[in-house]
């Protein structure tokens, strides 16, 4: 058997925005249950899981981060996540390691964005929620209307389990052992309120309740308790000092009594591929069934290779048992198992459903790898998690000339191992661009590629990649000639010119009779027109949108060879475009942006500022959802002036949409600008 049986096993994923205390609260917690001798601190870089040189100068998470306790019965493993939003991907490619998401708020700055986000996120997910108020010292006064500030966004199922009490220096239990005085409200109608909302889960219970009017105890209440977790008919709420240690001990109680187990929550959103379509399969944490393991977190380490940090959710893992990785054919033989305490690895001999371990050396795994031991399983996978887009980029190349293929393998570790970052290879500006969360994400990542990988870049803003297009039909020609004493060269092309829809790419054809140019040469005369556009033909932007038409030509029994009609199809394009009138396009992006309410005025001004067509406008609690139109060149620096309108609370994605004509000022400056580089060239 495996160490922990998951009866035994707690899983939950500290959560929430950045300041919140989740590290200095997760310290709390493991010192409290004997874990560490004394908690670490955050200034001193000193905690558990904030445990890398980039987090101890940050003084904030970066990475999720795994770490264990024991308290009872129960064996709980607790997952640190970052709480900027730059590294949200960290954050939500873990969330499926757990049953229990638990939303840190600050009770000095409130319920925002991040919390919101987190709440919503997890909820999609049917994982259950816990919302704990932290540093509740400093701001004890303000606590009850925090709570009714959580009840009108969440809903009326956010209940305490706990309420401050001696002005916030301790907490009193308002479940198990509802007695004692709080700093408001009162404890046993909070218990009424606890009991009430559970027990409508569970008829029969709710018949005991309010017939016979008898009280029930915390063990008549546990199974419906965990079924409404599940069912979002509640979502408990816990004040907590990680500081002074107010509200710690009774949130292990919490964690350990009253947080599901792996039996008791939603089943994970496995789904199965077969020839009569995708299917919905659910995982039995049953320690001898077939393994079915879920890859959350993948970690480069310079002793131990490539890690794969798992969740079990069926079957057992021993050293040398023999795993699939997805649909690969060929298994590997399993090493080193660890559980994770932050940085640290803890060799152990087994892991059974429920757990969360670490693979080492394991080059087949990536994120969201479903290991399995049998071919059984080769067509299952969990549902991913939808990780927002990455916007903000930059142009990326190597400093050192000879550095390029180790530039390539050291961004391929880094995307690997952080699933907010995209690399992208441009084909129109012929540059490598890395893609982030943000200004800071992207700050990280370059300095990772400095310290662990030895690789020094140079950076700018990535290209807009304009195009060029036609404004009209029209026709051209070109007979080139050349002798040069041997074999001469000779090509005439006569072709013509339209305009398509936007969008439509290009289009080749010809209509010539009688054989005029040999069916063996026109190829030559697309790939010189192919060239042509590539170029470009006023500001150095591929064309598109036109077909070309290949109509006449002459050709010389000795001299037309395929280089004389590529030569020919070229200048008879430039011929015919420069004719036609050539205009840039400019890529548009719909963008969507959500800020607080209040924000709303100089979030439309700041976008009509940048070109931008406003498409719908929505309000979502004290929230408003902007969708808009705005020209890729505007939104460069959107994330800064996005932060500056909203506090810092408000996010956008960015999706491509199409191209259309730019302003005329901005065609008449790239054009000179395209000049001007050729001049100097």
């Amino acid at each position: 058997m495996s160490e922990h049986s998951p009866e035994g096993i707690r899983n939950i994923a500290l959560t929430g925005p950045a300041g919140g205390g989740k590290t200095t609260l997760a310290e709390a917690l493991l010192a409290a249950a004997g874990a560490i001798g004394a908690a670490g601190s955050v200034d001193k870089g000193s905690t558990v899981s904030d445990a890398g040189p980039q987090e101890k100068a940050l003084q904030h998470s970066i990475a999720a981060s795994v770490m264990g306790l024991e308290w009872r019965e129960a064996w709980i493993n607790l997952i640190d996540t970052p709480g900027y939003v730059d590294f949200q991907g960290a954050t939500l490619s873990i969330l499926p390691a757990v049953e229990t998401v638990a939303v840190v708020i600050d009770a000095e700055s409130g319920v925002d964005a991040t919390a919101r986000r987190m709440m919503q996120w997890a909820g999609e997910r049917g994982l259950c929620r816990l919302i704990i108020i932290n540093r509740i010292d400093v701001a004890a006064a303000r606590l009850e209307a925090l709570l009714d500030d959580l009840r009108d966004t969440f809903g009326s199922e956010c209940l305490p389990l706990d309420l401050p009490a001696d002005g916030a220096r301790q907490v009193v239990d308002c479940f198990f052992a509802p007695q004692g005085t709080a700093d408001f409200s009162s404890v046993e109608a909070a218990h009424e309120q606890l009991v009430d909302q559970v027990v409508e889960v569970d008829e029969a219970l709710m018949a005991l309740y309010l017939e016979q009017g008898e009280a029930l105890s915390p063990e008549q209440l546990h199974a419906p308790f965990e079924a409404a977790l599940r069912d979002a008919h509640l979502v408990p709420v816990c004040f907590t000092s990680a500081a002074t240690g107010a509200g710690i001990p009774e949130l292990l109680e919490i964690f350990a009594r009253l947080m599901p187990n792996p039996l008791e929550s939603n089943p994970p959103p496995f789904l199965r591929q077969d020839d009569t379509g995708t299917h919905e399969y659910r995982a039995r944490p049953d320690p001898e069934a077939h393994v079915l393991a879920h890859v959350v977190k993948v970690e480069h380490d310079p002793f131990l290779g490539k890690l794969a940090v798992f969740r079990m959710h069926q079957g057992s893992v021993s050293r040398d048992t023999r795993l699939l990785a997805g649909e690969a054919r060929k298994p590997f033989r399993v090493g080193p198992l660890f559980r994770l305490q932050g940085r640290e690895h803890l060799e152990v001999e087994r892991l059974g459903p429920g757990e969360i371990g670490a693979l080492a050396k394991v080059e087949e795994a990536s994120l969201d790898t479903v290991l399995h031991d049998s071919h059984d399983e080769d067509h299952i996978h969990l549902r991913p998690v939808a990780v927002p887009a990455p916007v903000f980029g930059l142009a990326i190349r190597a400093r050192r000339h000879g550095d390029e293929q180790k530039l390539t393998e050291a961004l391929s570790r880094l995307v690997e191992e952080d699933p907010g970052l995209r690399v992208e290879q441009d084909a129109a500006t012929r540059e490598t661009v890395l893609r982030g969360q943000g200004e800071l994400h992207l700050r990280m990542a370059l300095e990772r590629l400095g310290e662990r990988y030895r690789v020094e870049v140079d950076t700018r803003p990535p290209s807009i990649a304009y195009r060029e297009t036609i404004r009209a039909p029209a026709e051209g020609h070109c007979r080139h000639k050349k002798q040069s004493g041997g074999a001469g060269q000779f090509g005439e092309v006569f072709l013509s010119v339209e305009p398509l829809p936007r969008g439509a790419g290009f289009e080749f054809a010809d209509s010539i009779r009688g054989g005029a140019i040999p069916s063996s040469l026109l190829p030559a005369v697309e790939k010189g027109v192919r060239q042509a556009m590539e170029e470009g033909a006023v500001a150095g932007y591929p064309l598109q949108d036109l077909r070309v038409v290949v109509q006449d030509g002459k050709t010389h029994p000795v001299d037309s060879k395929e280089i004389a009609f590529v030569i020919a199809g070229r200048k008879a394009f430039l011929d015919a475009v420069h004719k036609a009138g050539l205009q840039v396009l400019e890529p548009l992006v719909e963008l969507e942006v959500e800020g607080p309410g209040t924000a709303m005025g100089d979030l439309t001004a700041d976008l009509a500022a940048s070109r931008g067509r406003i498409q719908d406008t929505r309000t979502l609690g004290d929230q408003v959802s902007i969708q808009a139109l705005v020209p890729l060149a505007e939104v460069a620096d959107y994330p800064m002036r996005l932060n500056a309108l909203t506090g810092g609370s408000g996010r956008y994605t960015l999706r491509f949409s199409h191209y259309e004509p730019a302003p005329e000022a901005v065609q008449q400056a790239l054009v000179q600008a395209h000049r001007a580089k050729r001049a100097e060239a």
